[in-house]
């Protein structure tokens, strides 16, 4: 019996693999035929786009970070107040992290393209806001040995598909030509979503959160890593992660984040 199934089955798999070849192909030609119907929208404003998925009008109100900022936090401030000198922030409430460095503010625009790469599976927006990072930190990244996504937990990558931070992180690995490591950090528990709690709470929602796995810390240990994160608000998350990172003997940690938010209402320095 099996002799006489075996041509059977041979045949079905030649029939499978030729559908699903043709399905591949009509799936292909729908989606060229669907850019071609309709194209590209600006994520922000809706008007349509070529190719980079934010508008010449919403690109010029992105308000990207340069110095002068606080070489601690990467705070920008409203003046030059010399070399070295810390914001206010940073001398008050000192992170793990060494340096911190964004590519802008979180602001509406920003908002707009953070929240479309995390929820709306709008990957094709990382390779934009990967190149705009790697600008952002390239001091920190001519330091680097390792680049580390801030991790998911398990059960929300699995609902999500894709780590945000993990897309951001792989367009900086090949600007930078830093390696990266996936998986060198965990989400050892769930914990509630940032968004709405007070400082404090944030501090207290992630404490514990991080660990490097026994069979990773090779990789990590003795080296100079940078986080890699979509935006920067309090700063409990990574902080949380450096001291994880820490503890597993990694000599330096800085984090480098799309965006930051800036408190305009607060003294610069």
């Amino acid at each position: 019996m099996d002799a006489e199934a075996s041509p059977t089955r041979s045949i079905t798999g030649h029939v499978q693999r030729a559908l699903g070849a043709i399905g591949g192909a009509w799936l292909r030609t729908a989606r060229l035929a669907l850019d071609i119907a309709l194209p590209t929208l600006c994520v922000s404003c809706r008007e349509p786009v070529d190719g980079e998925g934010v508008c010449a009008a919403c690109w010029a109100r992105l308000s990207f970070i340069a110095p002068p900022f606080c070489p601690r936090l990467g705070i920008p401030f409203v003046y030059d107040p010399g070399p070295g000198l810390l914001s206010m922030e940073a001398i008050a409430n000192p992170p793990a992290y060494s340096r911190a460095r964004a590519a802008v503010r979180y602001d509406d625009v920003a908002r707009t393209l953070v929240h479309a790469l995390k929820y709306q599976d709008r990957t094709d927006l990382a390779p934009t806001m990967g190149r705009w990072m790697a600008r952002a930190g390239k001091e920190l990244l001519a330091d680097a040995d390792l680049l580390v996504p801030v991790p998911l937990h398990w059960r929300r990558g699995w609902s999500r598909r894709y780590n945000q931070s993990g897309a951001l992180a792989k367009v900086i690995a090949l600007q930078s030509g830093v390696k990266m490591a996936a998986e060198a950090l965990r989400r050892i528990r769930a914990t509630e979503q940032q968004i709405g709690l007070s400082r404090k709470d944030r501090a207290s929602n992630v404490q514990g959160a991080f660990g490097v796995a026994d069979e990773r810390k090779a990789d990590v240990q003795g080296r100079r890593v940078i986080l890699i994160d979509d935006v920067l608000t309090s700063g409990a998350t990574v902080d949380a992660c450096a001291r994880a990172l820490l503890r597993a003997k990694a000599a330096q940690v800085d984090v480098l984040v799309f965006a930051r938010v800036v408190d305009t209402h607060r003294a610069p320095i």
